[in-house]
């Protein structure tokens, strides 16, 4: 059943980095624990035990790939639920598809995972984007991150696209004021069939503007390994918040999130918001705007709170006056 997922048109029309996730979780985690399995003989008490396994880290490993390349596998409760929660799909996929016998009922349908919370670390103040702006030029001016990568992640943090939507922009995606991405190359230009539109401020078109200029093909930030493939941002941005002080939580992809939430707080709607980071689901902007609401309410507290303070001052009641023999009070 997972092989026959994995060569299915389902699989193959989604994004490549969801392929590559999911392909991970089904050959490093399900296949171990349930693959020698009957899947129409797989329990409840089966998926739970797999679940325990890799939330446990049974199923960790290190593994070469390639030459030069390694995969890491860890475990975890995140990585157990979001391993399960596929396995949920397959086996609803099989139902559809009829690859299973009739009546055949899916065994994740009823396992407790726990919730995730949907809490985005984020750069909350101007402060935090100060201190990251000013980390990435002095790291820049040391020459200790490449002068590429330290604009690609300036261009996230302006306008929120992805780490991968940046590292391999290439010069025929520039369209004047815009970033224009056709459907097969962005995320969720597979379910859409549209292209994805990134605005580019002033700011950022300034920072495409002084990258070296290429063929239509070539990247538009200059990849610094050998083999000419892009550029690789993860390690630059931990140096970047290191630098910068910045939490350890907070990391490229948050500053996506930071994105969305300040323009939720700034009061863009729902489809302003959707429109602008490429996401085809209401459910993954919700987040934002609930953010929102919540950072609203508290700016409002604070900014009542002396006023707030004068009322309760006002409104306790005042001592009663009682004259005593001789005039005294």
């Amino acid at each position: 059943m997972l092989d026959a997922y994995l060569a299915s048109e389902a699989f193959a029309d989604m994004a490549e980095a969801t392929r590559k996730t999911d392909r991970g979780r089904i050959e490093r985690h399900l296949k171990p624990l349930l693959g020698k399995k009957h899947a129409h003989l797989v329990g409840e008490e089966d998926v739970r035990r797999a679940f325990a396994a890799i939330r446990d880290g049974k199923t960790k490993a290190d593994v070469k790939t390639g030459k030069r390349g390694r995969a890491r596998v860890r475990g975890g409760r995140g990585a157990a639920r979001e391993a399960i929660i596929r396995l949920s799909i397959i086996y609803n996929w099989a139902s559809r598809t009829k690859f299973l016998p009739k009546g055949t009922e899916n065994p994740c349908r009823d396992i407790e995972l726990g919730s995730v919370g949907t809490r985005e670390a984020i750069l909350e103040s101007a402060d935090e984007y100060a201190a990251m702006f000013k980390a990435i030029e002095r790291l820049e001016t040391e020459r200790r991150i490449p002068q590429s990568a330290a604009d690609a992640i300036r261009l996230i943090a302006l306008t929120g696209c992805r780490r991968g939507e940046a590292a391999k922009l290439r010069w025929r995606h520039i369209d004047g004021d815009r970033i224009l991405l056709p459907p097969e190359e962005h995320k969720a230009g597979k379910r859409t069939r549209k292209p994805k539109v990134i605005s580019l401020p002033t700011t950022g078109q300034a920072i495409i503007a002084r990258q070296p200029e290429g063929e239509a093909d070539d990247y538009v930030f200059k990849p610094t390994r050998g083999d000419g493939g892009p550029l690789e941002l993860t390690h630059v941005w931990e140096k970047i918040r290191k630098e910068a002080k910045l939490p350890a939580k907070i990391c490229l992809h948050s500053l996506r999130h930071s994105t969305g939430s300040h323009m939720a707080m700034a009061g863009a709607e729902a489809a302003q918001i959707m429109a602008a980071l490429g996401h085809h689901q209401l459910s993954t902007v919700q987040r934002y705007i609930h953010f929102a609401k919540g950072a609203r309410s508290a700016l409002a507290e604070t900014a009542a709170a002396v006023a707030i303070a004068g009322m309760a001052a006002a409104s306790k009641p005042k001592a009663k006056v009682v004259r005593l023999k001789g005039g005294k009070r």
